[in-house]
This record gives structure tokens, C-alpha cells and sequence, in this order.
């Protein structure tokens, strides 16, 4: 593991070993994947000095860790448990905005790919409601912050279960984190946790959620997206972003009583995954620049292209110098006030 110096940016979120298969064929086997790893290098395009927290097993590949660090990436605060975990995760595109986890055998088929032996026994994950009380092995405990982690400034959580983004943000801004930001789980984007909700928005800077998430929560109350954003932002955060996929986002200052909408950069489509994480970690970044709203949702927007141009969260970062730059300066005209 590195020791160095403090870091600015803390991520945490879920490591996975990716298996992708993009709607032209193209197969990724066994790659570094999960939430963590695309937020990461979705601020690594704007800033450095981010450190990952996140739980894996013994089984986790230990030359992944090398990778990381190479990249720039410290990783003193995951969590390595002593036991196996099967962190496999499957995800087939349809068509450039459909994807499908089920029925492995088909995709294969479809394309006449061997089902590769490293998937048998793999069953894809149920979708399961978080507990209030009850821990996985994914929840970050607060032991699991190396206490150089407790100086960083800022953190992003991926999406993760309750009691991570419940108890980790009052904690951590009682340290020297002023910025949190939150891209909420679909387990508790449900009515079941419409009471919940509050106690998590207090403490958080800005609340990125799709809009199948937010609209799942305000099931049977409304249906009006910016009606959404502001209910939520009454509970105390400042900003409340609505990813839209390839129709862009939209943007609620709470402070300044301001919406915008942002049309999704034309970006060259080749697979999907992370772009919702990637936008969170470029938001991070670029709201940290200025702490302006619209220019954090500008950098999230261009790390979210760059990321679905190709297989693998780390494509981004083989990007030519000035490319996230130029698209960004590219897509300043384009935020309609609404």
C-alpha cells in the first residue's frame, strides 16, 4: 500500500472484476471495475491526489493494487477482508442505451462468443432493498479511514448502502471535509425510505441521482423533476443534480434559486458503463475549482463522454493532453437557464 502525503479527494464505492460486452461484440474478461474506479478517473481527467475507500476480499487481485497506485490512484484505504468474495459483475449493451445482466448465455450467442469459463456459477445479483441497521461486507465502517484520509477536504460516495451514506458524512464534515457530495443507491431510493432521506441530504453538498432513482423515491408524489430537486434541497443541500443519460442534466442551485439545463456532450458511444460515476468524479473536481454548480456539472458532463468512448474505466486515461479541456470549452454556450 503507498504512504505519502494528504490527499485532497477522497472516493469511496465498490471495486467489481467487469465482464463487458458492448453491443458490437467487442469482450472485456475479468477487468478492474466497479463505481470507485470510475469515479476516480472521472476527477483523475480534472486534478490529482484521490484516495479510494472501499472493502474487497482476499481473492481480489493483488496486481490491481499496482495498477492503481501507477495510476496515480492511493489505495491505503481499502479494506482487504479475510475471506473470499465473489465480486463478479456482468453487463451486456443491448444497443447503445439498453443493458441487460441476464440470461448470460444469449449475449454470448448472440455474438458467437465462448462463455468464458471464468463466469460459471455466476448468478446475476437480485436487487435488494438496504437495511437500516444491518452491515454488508460493503459498508465502510469508520475504522476503515486511514487517518490520513481524515485531512482530505472532499469526498464522493458511489453509490452504496444506507448506513455508508448515512453515518459517514456528519462524521467526516466534523473532520476537515467542508465538501460531500452523494450519488444515492437505487436500495434506498424508494418510498420504503422517504423519512430517511433527510438525514442524509443534511449533510450533503450535492446530491447526484438519476432520474430513474429520484423518481422511484417520489413514487405516488410527484412526477415533475424540478419539483423533486427543490423537495429534496429543502432538507439542506445546496445542490441537486438529475443525470438524464444521453438527454444531459439537470442542474438545481439551491442558494441561488437557479436551474439549468445540459445537453450530454455528442460524444462517439462505444459502452455505457460508469458514465454516471465518471460525471459524479468530475463533478467533484470541478466544483472544487469555484465552487460554482453549473461549472461542476460542466466537468462531469465531459468526464462522462470521455469515459463511454471506451471499454473499461481506464481508457480515459491514455486521453490525448487538452482533449477534456477543449470539450469543456466547447460546451461552456450550451446550459439553457430553465
Amino acid at each position: 500500500m503507498l504512504s505519502g502525503p494528504l490527499l485532497r479527494y477522497i472516493i469511496a464505492g465498490s471495486l467489481r472484476r467487469d465482464y463487458l460486452l458492448t453491443s458490437k461484440g467487442e469482450i472485456q474478461i475479468d477487468i478492474p471495475g466497479g463505481n470507485l474506479l470510475y469515479a476516480s478517473m472521472g476527477l483523475r481527467l480534472w486534478d490529482v491526489d484521490i484516495g479510494l475507500l472501499s472493502r474487497v476480499g482476499e481473492d481480489y487481485p493483488q496486481e490491481w493494487f499496482d495498477l492503481f497506485l501507477k495510476i496515480g490512484l492511493d489505495t491505503r484505504g481499502i479494506k482487504i477482508l479475510a475471506e473470499r468474495i465473489d465480486l463478479r459483475q456482468f453487463i451486456a449493451d443491448v444497443d447503445l442505451e439498453t443493458r441487460n445482466s441476464e440470461n448470460l448465455a444469449s449475449h454470448f450467442n448472440r455474438f458467437r462468443i465462448p462463455f468464458p469459463k471464468s463466469l460459471l456459477g455466476y448468478t446475476t445479483p437480485i436487487p435488494q432493498t438496504c437495511s437500516r441497521n444491518q452491515p454488508s461486507f460493503e459498508t465502510i465502517r469508520l475504522s476503515d479511514i486511514p487517518s490520513e484520509y481524515q485531512d482530505s477536504n472532499a469526498i464522493h460516495l458511489c453509490p452504496l448502502d444506507f448506513l455508508s451514506h448515512s453515518q459517514l458524512p456528519p462524521t467526516l464534515r466534523q473532520s476537515q471535509v467542508t465538501t460531500v457530495t452523494i450519488d444515492p443507491s437505487e436500495g434506498y431510493m424508494n418510498p420504503i425510505f422517504w423519512n430517511d432521506i433527510p438525514s442524509i441530504l443534511r449533510y450533503t453538498t450535492a446530491f447526484l441521482t438519476s432520474e430513474q432513482k429520484i423518481s422511484n423515491l417520489f413514487q405516488g408524489r410527484s412526477t415533475d423533476l424540478w419539483e423533486m430537486a427543490e423537495t429534496l434541497a429543502n432538507y439542506g443541500c445546496e445542490i441537486i443534480v438529475i443525470k438524464r443519460k444521453a438527454r444531459g442534466q439537470f442542474v438545481y442551485d439551491h442558494p441561488g434559486h437557479k436551474r439549468w439545463f445540459i445537453p450530454a456532450y455528442p460524444a462517439r458511444v462505444v459502452d455505457l458503463t460508469g458514465a454516471g460515476d465518471a460525471f459524479c468524479g468530475g463533478f467533484l473536481a470541478g466544483y472544487r475549482k469555484n465552487y460554482d454548480p453549473l461549472e461542476a456539472a460542466l466537468h462531469g458532463n465531459i468526464s462522462a463522454s470521455m469515459i463511454i468512448e471506451g471499454v473499461g474505466a481506464f481508457y480515459s486515461f491514455d486521453a490525448l493532453p487538452g482533449l477534456a479541456q477543449a470539450r469543456l470549452d466547447s460546451i461552456r454556450s450550451s446550459p439553457r437557464k430553465v
